[in-house]
């Protein structure tokens, strides 16, 4: 059957709106995305065999090696030219670290008391208040659009992963604190690139050693340290700590990129999504249940997801009309201003 004018009229509607979107699209925060969310999943999936199948429990103690690791590939990028360190206020980059490092031993302490379930919600709960800080300290408001976005994501992860939600005052008191040191930490990660003037590679060069120092003594306290003493070491092992130490080094500096290059609000979406895709990572790879309740959850996050993008896409496009016109003012302007001068003259 021939369509319609109002059908095609439609559809010549969203294509405008496709090309208008694409045309504002940050080419490097694409590339950052992508490298994020590649090297995430598959951290997760050399951690999960480094951990199940080779029982090498021992998270804190990697996520020291991790920052180790990081630090010496970020050596080596200097050394090669790659960036140029700079000398940063050691007090902003000490903040920041122990924002880390809390996020880190809270998160672990968290997943001990707390179910599975209650540790996805309070995860979600992250971006919310990455909201209001944001709101009451530095004065960003988000639209209406957005938060319905947001609340949209949230909603779908929520129903995709959460199984079991059980309450207890002290796993829930950790988790609450959890939320808020990283909620902190990821909006820092974008404030202090702008505030000390420094690009993710010269904050992370920084920030890696301090954070893996930070970490040593918390191996003694959350990691079982005589069964790591005791741990016979092979060459599959050895592989996949280097396999999952190298990952962890993208992982660290596409974190960076991200934030620094959209938001720490725009990075929990992204978050979220790569949970999504975990959740279908599972369900492909290692044949974990799936069931009509994931794929709508999945589903709510995807098109939040993409509507959350189309409206950031739209207010990059009128920031850019702006600074056009603003610009194309001031050429006016400049003009009326030197043939004001040439007829006095």
């Amino acid at each position: 059957a021939a369509r319609g004018p109002a059908a095609m009229t439609k559809d010549a509607g969203c294509a405008d709106k496709l090309k208008e979107d694409c045309s504002v699209i940050n080419p490097r925060a694409v590339l950052y995305m992508a490298l994020n969310l590649t090297s995430s999943i598959s951290i997760v999936l050399v951690n999960k065999w480094l951990f199940q199948k080779r029982e090498y429990v021992f998270p804190t103690f990697l996520t020291m090696l991790h920052f180790a690791f990081t630090f010496l590939g970020l050596q080596v990028c200097a050394w090669a030219g790659v960036f140029e360190p700079k000398p940063l206020n050691l007090y902003r980059v000490t903040r920041l670290s122990l924002a880390f490092c809390g996020f880190v031993v809270l998160t672990n302490i968290s997943l001990q008391l707390n179910s599975v379930g209650f540790y996805q919600v309070m995860k979600v709960l992250t971006t919310p208040v990455i909201a209001l800080i944001q709101l009451l300290l530095y004065q960003k408001h988000l639209t209406r659009t957005v938060v319905a976005a947001l609340a949209l994501v949230c909603a779908g992860v929520v129903v995709a992963s959460v199984t079991d939600v059980e309450l207890n005052f002290n796993g829930t008191v950790v988790a609450l604190v959890g939320v808020l040191v990283t909620s902190f930490y990821q909006i820092w990660v974008g404030t202090e690139q702008k505030d000390l003037e420094a690009n993710a590679l010269q904050l992370l060069y920084y920030q890696a050693p301090v954070s893996a120092l930070i970490l040593v003594p918390m191996v003694f306290l959350l990691d079982d340290t005589v069964k790591l003493a005791a741990f016979a070491y092979d060459a599959d092992v050895l592989l996949l700590i280097v396999a999952s130490c190298t990952v962890a080094l993208f992982v660290n500096l596409s974190t960076f990129l991200v934030i620094g290059s959209t938001s720490a609000i725009s990075y929990n979406v992204l978050g979220h999504f790569k949970l999504s895709l975990v959740v279908v990572g599972g369900f492909l790879l290692f044949g974990y249940p799936i069931d009509e309740r994931n794929l709508a959850g999945l589903s709510l996050v995807l098109v939040g997801v993409v509507w959350y993008t189309h409206i950031k896409l739209q207010a990059q496009a009128a920031d850019k009309a702006a600074s056009v016109a603003a610009q194309e003012a001031r050429g006016l302007l400049d003009a009326k201003q030197t043939m004001s001068e040439e007829d006095n003259a």
